[in-house]
């Protein structure tokens, strides 16, 4: 894409959606809400939008606005600890930084460094990868990632220190920045080895590459494995007891399907049993303490429904109250279930008593919808089952939206994956679309690190965590990236680039608009044949509402809804303002919108 292209595309964001599109009116958050089930936003905080952003301590999850990050990939701030520690053999080296498997050197003091620009994208909350000392180094990889734990008490050196670690969380918190861990409690680093399928040395017996799952039939029938520990390794796991093979299955490796996704080696890791008492108390110590130390506003937890479900109902509970009475009265949790089905996400929210999970069902259904050209009824569909999500202590608008992650792949590979032939700056308008479509839509957004520069990735897993920093792998830095001349061997912290700036236009529409963190959703317009659709988010006791609507299609459409006695004033539009249909004299009962190809409108009910 050429550089007048870019700028004719910068500036048609800034046209549609200046801050004073929005209304210095909204500054003011006073909008009152009936209390939920679970008791939040009984009251919106009648505080200025600056207060309610400068106080992470008491500020609802449902107004941040979340970037999700891996250390490791996004800035060097501190060389000396690349190589990780100088101690413990179990946690050194592994650094290869042509290859896109091992750690490139980003680590905590660079997310410090980068605290402004990640304030003037709007992030209200950092999501890390896990940050606790890893086994550097196994058969199938580096532990760049950070999920392979053999420490549960200490950060890994690769990243930096506990003193690092506090450091950026006080810096965060100074700024009004919320800071949430991704914890683990599915299983530790590989460590315990088989008899029956490994070496003494811990190596794979003659052909091997596996070790066969085995039923808890073939148990029942004495046909188990006979768990080991490789010499000099007895003892590299803390706390001490995650070192005694009798905490875990034992089973061999997870097909991840039927009784071996909760029992099997996930891709060869130590898998605890988390149906024994001993290791849901030791589990719960375990990130009490991490709480107690650092005093993070929430957690992340991965591999949730690799968990027996009984775990959940108390750790989670357990956890949220250790919180509170260490004084983070918002405290957020919410899980990572790798499942597009709201049936299967929901039993996690509900009997599981997660308050939240990532919300993959709406993942796959904004990638239908806006790289894959499917139809809007799909998002109609999606939210016809909010219901399901209602208890004590969750509800839908608590879920995490996102495009895209370190596991699935990017918004950039998903629409080159679509449509390759499609022109660039199609490619773009659509990733810009479909990230409104987040913001604006219930739920609590979540940005990928690296989205917001166009990165497109090449596929999934270690293929989608290219380097925000000057990278030296190959794979990286052959990519077209989304908008953008650049490559990833470019240092690639641009705020100029049209992403960041619509990011940045529609993180200010969020915090201006109480409605579109806390409002109900409501459908308005959906049909079969159309590519427009539009879905509100009202306060039910005072009736004003934001009206979304979206043309995904490759053509201009017109929808037309009844105004059931409201009248309807545009607020802003993208990517350019549109000559649109208004109620505003009071007279008409319907209102008609027209819009171009790929774009949005919003329209509200607010006194001017």
């Amino acid at each position: 894409m050429n550089k007048q292209i870019v700028t004719i595309l910068s500036a048609m964001l800034l046209a549609g959606c200046q801050p004073s599109a929005v209304g210095n009116d909204a500054t003011q958050v006073v909008i009152p809400l009936p209390a939920d089930s679970a008791g939040r936003g009984s009251k919106v905080p009648a505080k200025p939008i600056s207060d309610i952003y400068q106080d992470y301590l008491h500020r609802d999850v449902r107004d941040d606005i979340f970037y999700f990050v891996l250390p490791d990939r996004f800035y060097n701030g501190n060389p000396s600890n690349d190589n990780g520690s100088i101690t413990q053999q179990i946690s050194a080296g592994g650094v290869e930084l042509t290859h896109p498997r091992g750690f490139h050197g980003g680590d905590i003091n660079g997310i410090e460094q980068k605290l402004d620009y990640l304030q003037n994208l709007g992030v209200t909350a950092i999501w890390m990868t896990p940050l606790l000392r890893n086994k550097a180094i196994q058969s199938d990889g580096i532990a760049h990632h950070g999920y392979w734990i053999v420490d549960f008490t200490e950060i890994d050196p690769h990243f930096g220190s506990n003193a690092d670690l506090k450091q950026l969380i006080n810096a965060a918190h100074l700024r009004g920045i919320k800071v949430f861990f991704d914890i683990i409690t599915n299983h530790t680093a590989d460590v315990i080895k088989y008899q029956e399928c490994h070496q003494a040395s811990g190596e794979f017996i003659a052909s091997n590459t596996h070790c066969e799952y085995k039923s808890l039939d073939k148990l029942a029938k004495g046909d188990s494995y006979t768990p080991f520990i490789p010499e000099g390794q007895s003892e590299v796991k803390v706390p001490s007891w995650l070192n005694d093979p009798r905490y875990y299955h034992n089973q061999g490796d997870s097909t991840f399907k039927g009784e071996s996704s909760l029992n099997g080696d996930f891709n060869g890791l130590d898998d605890l049993n988390t149906a024994d008492p001993a290791v849901l108390a030791g589990m719960i110590e375990i990130y009490q303490n991490l709480i107690k130390e650092f005093k993070p506003d929430g957690f992340r937890i991965d591999t949730v429904k690799h968990v027996d479900l009984s775990f959940w109902q108390t750790f989670s509970p357990e956890i949220v109250s250790f919180a509170n009475a260490q004084g983070i009265p918002q405290f957020h949790v919410f899980g990572e279930v790798y499942d597009p089905d709201p049936k299967v996400l929901s039993l996690y929210t509900t009997e599981g008593q997660l308050p939240s999970v990532l919300d993959f069902a709406f993942q796959q259904t904004a990638a239908d919808i806006f790289y894959r050209e499917k139809s809007p009824l799909l998002a109609q569909q999606l939210f016809a089952q909010d219901a399901l999500y209602q208890d004590s202590d969750s509800q839908a608008d608590l879920l995490m939206t996102f495009l895209g992650n370190h596991d699935m792949g990017r918004t950039g590979y998903f629409i080159n994956q679509a449509a390759p032939t499609m022109s660039a700056e199609d490619k773009l308008q659509r990733s810009i679309l479909s990230h409104a479509f987040m913001f604006l839509s219930r739920g609590i957004p979540v940005i990928y690190y690296g989205d917001e520069q166009g990165f497109t990735g090449d596929g999934n897993d270690i293929d989608a965590r290219e380097d925000m920093f000057s990278s030296k792998v190959a794979s990286y830095n052959d990519n077209t990236l989304l908008g953008s001349q650049a490559t990833t061997a470019d240092d690639n912290f641009d705020n100029n680039h049209p992403l960041y700036k619509a990011i940045v236009q529609l993180s200010h529409l969020r915090k201006q608009h109480v409605l579109l963190r806390r409002g109900e959703y409501q459908e308005r317009f959906y049909q079969a044949d159309k590519n427009i659709f539009a879905f509100a988010r009202l306060d039910p006791k005072t009736d004003e509402e934001l009206l979304m609507v979206f043309n995904s299609g490759e053509h201009a459409q017109t929808m037309t809804l009844s105004t059931e006695g409201k009248i309807y004033r545009l607020l802003t539009s993208w990517p350019a303002p549109i000559t649109a249909a208004s109620n505003a004299d009071n007279t008409a009962t319907t209102l008609t919108v027209t819009l171009p190809r790929l774009s949005y409108a919003i329209y509200t009910t607010a006194t001017p």
